[in-house]
């Protein structure tokens, strides 16, 4: 397993989806627009000499803005994976924040009948997912547990480079525990390490630290897109 400091986590957020366009933020699971999946397309040649070559681990929330982005985005990664046995793995916990329509998810008997999302896997997408109440609430205070979450399950895991598609709320949370409102660009891509190693933090929480798990970064890799609001800007 590798160490917190030497992993590499490529964070990635969605192509663009019609909510980003038209600004109505009561489009049901708002999907991409054509110039999305556009944009998703080069975010393909972009990175299938970087990030498609070197990731261990392929997850993506499971909207459907974010599933697409990844199948469309990440094909010889997603295919080099599942040959391996290690399928794209739809984390529930990675979702948008806040509780309007376009930032709930479908069900995942609605996404397993999509041949778009064939072969990922739904798996983790259990009935309370697209609940937006207790883990899932759309409250500040859950919203950075649930970025904790995520970032101390990244760090857990074994692989040494993982790929994430979320979404410009949730990654602000994830890098920073907050909502920065810095840009995210649809489909830019950010290269993250562990701040210090699990050990190292639990020998400053005797001395009051928080046991967050902080990324830090390292550098940009691709950028395929336009800085569009996110829901939390507009809405």
């Amino acid at each position: 397993m590798s160490k917190a400091t030497e992993k590499r986590i490529y964070l990635t957020r969605h192509a663009e989806a019609e909510h980003n366009v038209s600004e109505d933020y009561s489009i049901p699971d708002a999907p991409l627009t054509p110039r999305g999946r556009q944009q998703a397309a080069a975010l393909n040649e972009a990175t299938k000499d970087t990030v498609q070559a070197t990731a261990d681990l392929l997850i993506t929330s499971g909207l459907r803005r974010t599933l697409s982005t990844t199948v469309i985005g990440y094909p010889a990664l997603r295919q080099r994976l599942e040959a391996a046995g290690k399928p794209v793995l739809v984390l529930p916990q990675l979702q948008e924040v806040n509780d309007l329509p376009c930032d709930t998810g479908s069900p995942r008997e609605v996404l397993e009948a999509d041949p778009e999302y064939a072969s990922l896997d739904l798996s983790l997408l259990t009935p309370d997912w697209t609940s937006k109440a207790s883990f899932y609430a759309a409250t500040p205070p859950a919203i950075a547990a649930r970025a904790r979450w995520v970032r101390h399950w990244l760090r857990a895991r074994p692989e040494a480079r993982i790929a994430l598609v979320a979404h410009g709320d949730f990654l602000r949370y994830l890098t920073a525990g907050r909502n920065t409102h810095e840009p995210w660009a649809n489909v830019e891509v950010r290269e993250y390490t562990f701040a210090v190693e699990e050990e190292e933090e639990e020998e400053e929480e005797e001395e009051d630290a928080d046991g967050e798990a902080w990324l830090a970064p390292v550098g940009r890799v691709a950028k395929e897109g336009e800085d569009e609001p996110t829901s939390s800007e507009h809405a």
